[in-house]
């Protein structure tokens, strides 16, 4: 797997000070996307356990509030396979840090199996997130005031409310 960006300190992509992992490769190519570049499965630097250290590393200070993956796409089928071990990693070093996953796949899609996007470690992943941002970005829906999404169709998922109902349930604490 390759990445594109690592953000330390960020505070656009979920609930408070964050660290930020950009994974490359993407399948969906929504129009209007605002890194087109990270569809590319080889764009970026390898995702190495150097590169793993390193962000266990920014996830220690007690300011940041967890991690969050976002892309390209972290739910191409390639990518959960890589990912797994690494939040395995991140949930055992910090147990009371959140876990976001920024996905152009819905809840349904990847808990169904009804798209390309459901792998064996699918459930495995879910299960060491916290929320979810689903749905891919629609153009025609882009909203600047909506939080955490970009446009109207996406959701804030809270991944253990939704996995315990089996269906989707808003994440409390942000405006929807």
């Amino acid at each position: 797997m390759y990445y594109g960006e690592i953000k330390n300190y960020d505070i656009a992509n979920g609930l408070g000070v964050r660290v930020t992992l950009f994974v490359s490769g993407c399948r969906n190519r929504c129009e209007g996307c605002f890194q087109p570049q990270t569809w590319d499965f080889g764009y970026g630097k390898p995702f190495t356990a150097e590169t793993q250290d390193e962000i266990i590393g920014m996830l220690a200070p007690d300011y940041i509030n967890g991690l969050t993956v976002l892309g390209g796409e972290p739910m191409e089928p390639e990518n959960q396979r890589e990912l797994l071990p690494f939040l395995k990693r991140v949930r055992a070093a910090y147990p009371g840090k959140d876990i976001w996953i920024f996905s152009g796949f819905t809840f349904e899609e990847l808990t169904s199996g009804a798209g390309r996007c459901r792998t064996e470690v699918t459930d495995e992943i879910l299960s060491l997130a916290d929320v979810l941002v689903d749905g891919r970005f629609v153009l025609a829906e882009k909203s600047l005031a909506l939080t955490f999404r970009g446009s109207a169709n996406q959701r804030v998922l809270d991944l253990k409310k939704s996995l315990a109902a089996g269906s989707a349930v808003s994440f409390d604490g942000i405006r929807q």
